[in-house]
This record gives C-alpha cells, sequence and structure tokens, in this order.
C-alpha cells in the first residue's frame, strides 16, 4: 500500500514543521517531508522571503502549505504598549501580508510569551491584537492563537473575538502538559479549533510545579509522557477533521539532553520516523472514533 493510500485510510493529512536553524534548507526539507508520506508542512515566518520560497516548493510538489507561524517576539509588549508594541503589530502585519500573498490561509499567533512576569490583561492588549485581527479579516486570513505560557492572555483574546470566524484556536499539546499543567484545553476551547501542534515532553521538571521554558521540549510522540490514546479521544471528541500538524525539536533544550539521539540521526532517518509516529496518532484517532 502506498502512503499517500495510507494517509486516506487514516482519514487525515499529516503535516510537520520545517526546522529553521538547519543545515538543510527548508525547501529541501520539503522535499524529504513529501518523500517520507507528509502531506504538508509550515514555516516560522521570517523576513527573508523564506513563505514565497515555501510556497514555490508547495507548488512544485504538490504539499499542502498548512499555516505560517508569526514572530512572537513582542507578544508581551502589545499588552503593555509602547514602541515595542508599534513594532509588534507591524510584525505581524507583515507576516500576514506575506500569508495573503503567498495564498497560506492560517496563522499562528501566541497571546503571550515569558516566566518572569504575570501576564496582565490590559484594554490596550486587546486593541493591539484587535488591529491585527482587523488586518487578517481584510486579507481573507485566519488566525489562530496557541497555548503557551500566560493562559489569561489566551482566554482574553479568544473571550474578545469569540465572535470572529477568522480567529480560533490552535492546540499544542506538548504545551498544555507543562506550561498549562496538562488543564484540558481542548474541553475548553476545542470548538473554535483551528490547527493542532502536536508533540510530547516530560511535563513540568521542577519540583515546585513551577513550568519554566526548557520543559517544552517537542520530542516525538510517544518518546515522552503524553497519553496519545487520550489525545486521540480528545480531538475526536472535538470533531477536528483537519490536517494533524506536528511541531518537533531535533536540538535539546540547554543544560538537557532529550533531544540528543535525534541529532545524530540522519535528516531523512528522522522524518521517516517523524512520519511513523504521526501515522500511529492518527490510527488512534481512527480507532477511538
Amino acid at each position: 500500500m502506498q502512503k499517500k493510500e495510507m494517509n486516506r485510510m487514516w482519514q487525515k493529512k499529516l503535516c510537520l514543521a520545517t526546522f529553521r536553524r538547519h543545515e538543510i534548507e527548508q525547501e529541501q526539507q520539503i522535499e524529504v517531508f513529501k518523500a517520507a508520506g507528509f502531506d504538508g508542512f509550515f514555516v516560522e515566518w521570517a523576513a527573508d522571503g523564506v513563505v514565497e520560497r515555501c510556497r514555490k516548493k508547495a507548488d512544485e510538489t504538490g504539499m499542502l502549505f498548512q499555516s505560517v507561524h508569526a514572530p512572537f517576539g513582542h507578544a508581551r509588549d502589545l499588552w503593555e504598549g509602547g514602541e515595542a508594541a508599534e513594532q509588534g503589530v507591524a510584525e505581524l502585519t507583515a507576516c500576514l501580508n506575506d500569508c495573503a500573498a503567498n495564498g497560506v490561509e492560517l496563522a499562528i499567533l501566541h497571546a503571550y510569551i515569558g516566566f518572569d512576569k504575570k501576564p496582565v490583561v490590559t484594554q490596550t492588549g486587546l486593541e493591539n491584537y484587535g488591529k491585527i485581527v482587523a488586518h487578517a479579516q481584510k486579507l481573507g486570513v485566519k488566525i489562530a492563537f496557541e497555548n503557551t505560557e500566560g493562559e489569561e492572555c489566551l482566554a482574553a483574546l479568544l473571550r474578545e473575538f469569540a465572535d470572529c470566524r477568522h480567529v480560533g484556536f490552535c492546540w499544542d499539546s506538548g504545551h498544555e502538559m507543562c506550561y498549562n499543567r496538562s488543564e484540558d484545553l481542548l474541553a475548553r476551547y476545542g470548538s473554535h479549533l483551528f490547527g493542532t501542534h502536536l508533540n510530547d515532553n516530560l511535563g513540568v521538571s521542577r519540583f515546585d510545579g513551577e513550568p519554566f521554558w526548557t520543559d517544552d521540549l517537542h520530542l516525538l510522540p510517544f518518546d515522552g509522557v503524553a497519553d496519545w490514546q487520550g489525545v486521540a479521544a480528545r480531538l475526536n471528541t472535538c470533531g477536528f477533521d483537519g490536517p494533524l500538524t506536528f511541531e518537533l525539536n531535533l536540538n535539546s533544550k540547554p543544560n538537557r539532553f532529550d533531544n540528543a539521539l535525534y541529532g545524530r540521526m540522519a535528516f531523512e532517518e528522522y522524518v521517516a520516523l517523524a512520519y511513523q509516529r504521526a501515522c500511529r496518532v492518527a490510527a488512534l484517532m481512527l480507532r477511538r472514533k
């Protein structure tokens, strides 16, 4: 049975994030993804033409350009205002413009960034994100806010734009396990699910239970402590029928070695293993229906 036929059996398209800081260019990575069996990909935005280049490669290979991950360095600034917030609005506007110009229907945004300061929901932040949402509507691009740290900000944004068809939720399974302390965010926001970032980790590592960004390992599914049967059941409960998109990491976080084995593998070998794990997740969803 051909790999593409297997995907139809799973009734799900399978997508994988490209690796931006890698010796193999992202366009070449997309070719490897296709050869391994994946149906699509997403890329992290940068002002270097990466979206345009990968759009061309998607057209050449017949791959689905599932989404663009927007920059998130100014996510906290947007709530605080000032010049940095203006830079953040301009950066996200440029990202959305690239999405529209290259036929990418979905942009993934963070609602907050940082562990050193308690998130504060402000009217300034809602207005700044409102500018971004209005621009996305004008362009016909959808926005999905991802669960990260700063859960209060995510809740505020999804509440503020609840009636907007261009705004939804992107569920990161690994972020939920560490940043959100395994709270079931699909039960809360699954009716607005636009996409997934599926990955595994080892949960919160600190004995006092405080999460930190180094817990966000982005391991291959089944290499951490995630309950993948539960993940499949929860996604089915949401009625999610979009592509299953995986966001993985080849490199370990500072002072950790969890991903070191991946880095010793040939890139093609790693992508083939990622595809096998993706098929296992898709198969679980089919069996749990």
